[in-house]
C-alpha cells in the first residue's frame, strides 16, 4: 500500500522523510529502509519485530537506567517510558534534525526522566560513568547501512564498562556477525552470557548479559505481566531466543 509523505527535511547527512500509511507512521532516510515505525493509534508500541525483540532483557531484569544509542523516531525510548514510567532513559542521537522530527511527528515523550544527547554515540559512551546504566540498546543506522561502530571491539569494551554488574546489552545487526570472529571473542570476554534472536526480516539481535540470569519459559508469568502493559507478544519473541554461551 502506497503511503503519503507528510514531511521532508534535509541536513548535512541527508534527507529525513515521514510517511503515513493507514495504520502506521514511518521515518526513513532517503531510502527504502524504514528507520522507525509506529502504530499511529498507539505510538508507544514498536512495530518492527527486531525493535520489539530488543526490549526482551527487561524480562530478565528491570532496569532503573537505560541508554538508547540511536534515537530514530524514539520507538524504543517511548516503549520503555510506557512500560517503566519511573525508569531513567537517556538517548543519544547523532542528528538534531532526527530528534526534531521524532518530537513533532512520532509523539516522542518528554517527561523529566527522559534526556537526549545530540552527538556521536562513541563519544557519549566514553564519557558515561562506570556501571552507570542497566541496559544499553544499540540501533545505530544511516540510510543504507549499520554504523560500523556497533561492530567494533572498543564499542563493546565501552558498553561493558558503562553497564552495571547485572546489566544487559542489546544490539541490532542487519547482517549476523561472524560467531567465530574477533568481535564475538570480545563479547565472550566481556559478558557472562550471549543470546541471539533472528527476526523475520533477517535482522539479528544480540543480547549480552554482564551477570548470570534465570532463563524464562515462554509461558512464564513475568512475560504475561509484561504483555498486559506493552502488548508486543513477549512470549512468542522469547520462545525464539537462542542461547549462544
Amino acid at each position: 500500500m502506497k503511503g503519503e509523505i507528510i514531511h521532508y527535511t534535509r541536513d548535512t547527512l541527508g534527507g529525513i522523510l515521514v510517511i503515513d500509511y493507514r495504520k502506521h507512521r514511518v521515518m526513513t532516510f532517503d531510502s527504502v529502509f524504514e528507520q522507525s515505525k509506529i502504530d499511529r493509534r498507539r505510538p508507544y508500541l514498536p512495530v518492527h519485530e527486531y525493535s520489539r525483540a530488543m526490549l526482551l532483557p527487561v524480562a530478565f531484569s528491570r532496569p532503573s537506567h537505560v541508554t538508547v544509542l540511536g534515537l530514530g523516531g524514539g520507538v524504543m525510548a517511548g516503549a520503555l517510558l510506557h512500560l517503566l514510567p519511573d525508569c531513567q532513559v537517556h538517548a543519544v542521537e547523532l542528528r538534531s534534525s532526527v530528534l526534531q522530527v521524532a518530537r513533532e511527528y512520532f509523539s516522542l515523550p518528554h517527561p523529566a526522566n527522559f534526556t537526549v544527547t545530540i552527538g556521536d554515540a562513541r563519544d557519549a559512551l566514553s564519557k558515561a560513568p562506570d556501571s552507570g546504566t542497566d541496559l544499553i540498546l544499540a540501533d545505530m543506522y544511516s540510510s543504507d547501512r549499520m554504523s560500523p561502530a556497533q561492530a567494533q571491539r572498543e564499542f563493546i569494551r565501552q558498553c561493558s564498562r558503562a553497564l552495571s554488574d547485572s546489566g544487559w546489552l542489546s544490539i541490532n545487526y542487519h547482517r549476523p556477525p561472524d560467531l567465530d570472529g574477533p568481535f564475538f571473542r570480545q563479547l565472550r570476554g566481556e559478558f557472562a552470557a550471549l543470546l541471539l534472536f533472528k527476526s523475520k526480516t533477517d535482522n539479528t539481535v544480540i543480547f549480552a548479559s554482564k551477570g548470570p540470569f534465570e532463563a524464562l519459559h515462554a509461558r512464564d508469568p513475568a512475560l504475561v505481566a509484561l504483555e498486559k502493559n506493552l502488548p508486543i507478544d513477549w512470549r512468542r519473541l522469547m520462545a525464539r531466543v537462542i542461547r549462544l554461551t
